[in-house]
């Protein structure tokens, strides 16, 4: 076992990376993700009718309906007509991205964190590159790219959008493994 404390420069410095990883992809290379993202030809007219409602920010189904009505004749017909979707709302104004940059640094901050943990539990100081390599990379994946999976079963998210999210998790992983490789106590 290796102490976590001897740990706090490759958790930070992986953090580090894979933020600038994770901006070159989404900002260089923006058409990667761009075009998961789709437009409603009415836009205009679905946001004046949607405001009508005025909707608090959250998670929305549509149609909506409880679970124990999901068989109720009625609530059938409004799946068959459509559409079908859930919709997340946020706060009016122009979205924060400042505050959402620092909050994706914290979740990089947890997942080196955590990366750590399960390396210094399970490997001594000195362990070969490879060993390191496998154990960081592999819980990193799981932290970065799992969380993506569920979007594609339980919210429709397209498959080739959710594919791409894991390969950018592998991306991130494999820089987090990489520098624990580097900063591995000896």
């Amino acid at each position: 076992m290796t102490p976590l404390t001897h740990l706090w420069l490759p958790v930070l410095l992986s953090a580090v990376a894979v933020f600038i990883v994770s901006s070159i992809i989404h900002v260089v290379l923006k058409p990667w993700h761009a075009v998961d993202y789709l437009g409603l030809s009415n836009e205009d007219e679905v946001r004046a009718t949607m405001r009508k409602g005025t909707p608090a920010p959250g998670m929305y189904m549509l149609p909506y309906c409880k679970m124990e009505d999901m068989k109720k004749p009625e609530s059938q017909e409004k799946f068959k007509q459509g559409p079908v979707g859930f919709m997340i709302l946020r706060a009016n104004g122009t979205p924060n991205m400042g505050k959402n940059l620092v909050l994706w640094f914290i979740f990089c901050l947890i997942v080196g964190l955590f990366s750590a943990y399960v390396a210094a539990s399970t490997l001594a100081a000195g362990t070969a590159g490879m060993q390191v390599f496998r154990v960081v990379s592999t819980v990193g994946f799981m932290a970065y790219a799992f969380g993506s999976l569920p979007m594609g079963i339980w919210y429709a998210q397209p498959w080739k959008a959710v594919t791409k999210d894991v390969i950018d998790g592998l991306i991130y992983a494999l820089v987090t493994g990489w520098i624990f490789v580097l900063l591995w106590p000896k």
